[in-house]
């Protein structure tokens, strides 16, 4: 299959119905899933509505959620991320996102995400472009780090944090002495939204998710971004970290990726 777009439409109702969910529902119950992480009580909900309606609609595509796992088998795959910045949703900090994404194999062909106390929804089929709110979006013309807006993924939790955390800290300093501004937003699929409409230049996420990717990745590609794994490789749902980077900086952020190394 080459188009995907005929699926557009069950997806942005899938996104939809979520986004509704999470703009008149509260949060619920916390259940722990780690240290220093949880997910709420609407993340399951959310993720189980939209894995019913995507299951009655494309019942040969399979299935993988943040919260519940895989379900069905194929060549496809539905990837969701049910609500994406669940700790800012939890506080009342809009940042927060559903992200939808289809794989073909190891590939990012469609996304959908949706702020929904933002607003905004951005959308992309492989071969199509990327919109946000039906109008196209391009990434930024930057070409020097000094003027890029740089979004950086969280920080390790869990036993090993402080281990996993000193090379991304090093990281983080080297981009604050560099670029233009450093934000940490709490939402990858955000990032990658932002990045695809050129509010920020490069979304750094310092783990990987294919929950937390598969559709900022293919709006992000849409949008004109490289995403890439940290040895500069394409990103595909095995890479070890997500670098969507606008392409006139591609380089000189993987610079200084390689002068701090670190581990996914």
């Amino acid at each position: 299959m080459s188009d995907y777009r005929h699926l557009l439409p069950v997806a942005e109702e899938a996104v939809a119905r979520a986004a509704d969910m999470m703009r008149h529902r509260s949060p619920g119950a916390l259940t722990a899933k780690g240290e220093r992480d949880f997910a709420s009580q609407l993340d399951y909900e959310i993720e189980r509505e939209v894995r019913a309606f995507l299951q009655a609609a494309t019942p040969e595509i399979g299935f993988l959620g943040e919260e519940d796992g895989v379900q069905g088998t194929g060549e496809m795959q539905w990837v969701l991320d049910p609500i994406d910045g669940t700790a800012n949703f939890v506080r009342g900090i809009p940042l927060c996102a559903v992200s939808l994404g289809l794989l073909h194999g190891n590939d990012a062909v469609l996304g959908v995400i949706e702020a929904p106390f933002l607003g905004n929804r951005y959308v992309a089929a492989r071969g199509s472009g990327a919109t946000v709110d039906g109008k196209p979006i391009r990434v930024s013309d930057t070409t020097r780090l000094s003027d890029a807006i740089v979004a950086i993924g969280d920080y390790a939790v869990g036993s090993d944090a402080i281990a996993r955390n000193q090379p991304r800290l090093a990281l983080t300093a080297r981009l604050a002495e560099t670029v233009q501004r450093v934000r940490m937003i709490g939402t990858a699929a955000l990032d990658l939204a932002w990045l695809a409409e050129g509010r920020i230049d490069a979304a750094l996420t310092l783990s990987n998710h294919p929950w937390d990717m598969t559709g900022g990745t293919a709006i992000a590609r849409e949008a004109g971004a490289v995403v890439l794994d940290h040895d500069g490789s394409a990103h595909h749902p095995g890479s070890s970290v997500t670098f969507g980077i606008t392409p006139g900086l591609a380089e000189q952020v993987l610079a200084l990726v390689r002068a701090a190394p670190f581990e996914g």
